[in-house]
């Protein structure tokens, strides 16, 4: 039994669905192990039973785990009906069936996570995680520290309640009329950086992810990548839990 694992997680790993979710389609039915159905929650698997969740099979993959610095012009997706580069072309030898966890905007360079852990990029992404994510800005015009507390105070942009954890001025050019400002998020909407800024009146020139909870970018150049060591992952593990009720 020591090779076994709780059907749900199985689920979870192979990214069809959180754990929480997972457990959900077995009690409604819709998951069976060898050709048969199982509602039991206990329910253990090895890696010769056959799983299959609403009739489609799931491959048993090791989790595994990936930080890539992705570029700017780069989708962060698997595919993309336009033809244009994804975070996964990064990755060619990758042979596991790996995905983004979140996203990076288009023309947003920086630190992107990949795996093929569906549970654990649930996790991370839950509303609540608060796992810090760092960013480097430089925006068109020099911000007021009375504006950077906006930032932190929270402001609604498009009906949005937009805020960031934490705001402060890297550098200035005065004669470029430029700012350098770091900002530091705990949620991930949509543009939210640029969005922000674009309401105080301070367009971002260049925008770029540089630490995403423990980790960051050293001895990464723009479209390289490495595998996650087994302490990363379970430090991020520890950062999302604690946050996570």
């Amino acid at each position: 039994m020591a090779d076994k694992e709780r059907l749900q997680k199985v689920i979870a790993h192979a990214g069809v669905a959180s754990r929480r979710k997972a457990e959900q389609m077995i009690l409604d039915g819709k998951v069976k192990v060898n050709g048969e159905t199982i509602t039991e929650l206990g329910t253990k698997v090895g890696k010769n039973d056959d799983v299959e969740v609403e009739g489609v099979p799931i491959d048993k993959e090791e989790p595994v785990y990936f930080m890539l610095y992705k570029p700017r012009g780069v989708i962060s997706s698997v595919s993309d009906d336009k033809g244009r580069k994804v975070v996964t072309d990064f990755l060619p030898e990758v042979k596991e069936r790996i995905f983004p966890i979140g996203r990076l905007d288009y023309d947003t360079s920086g630190l992107i996570l990949l795996t093929n852990d569906g549970d654990f990029a649930n996790m991370l992404m839950h509303p609540s995680h608060e796992v810090n994510k760092v960013y480097i800005a430089k925006t068109k015009g020099i911000p007021t520290q009375e504006q950077l507390k906006q930032l932190k105070k929270g402001i609604t942009v498009d009906g949005e309640y937009l805020k960031a954890v934490h705001a402060k001025i890297n550098s200035t050019d005065s004669k470029k009329n430029t700012a350098i400002v770091q900002v530091i998020l705990h949620e991930g909407k949509n543009r939210q950086v640029r969005r922000m800024f674009d309401t105080l009146g301070f367009p971002v020139d260049k925008l770029k992810r540089e630490r995403y909870g423990t980790l960051d970018l050293k001895g990464l150049n723009a479209g390289d990548y490495r595998p996650l060591k087994p302490f990363e992952v379970k430090q991020l593990r520890q950062l999302a839990e604690e946050n996570v009720e």
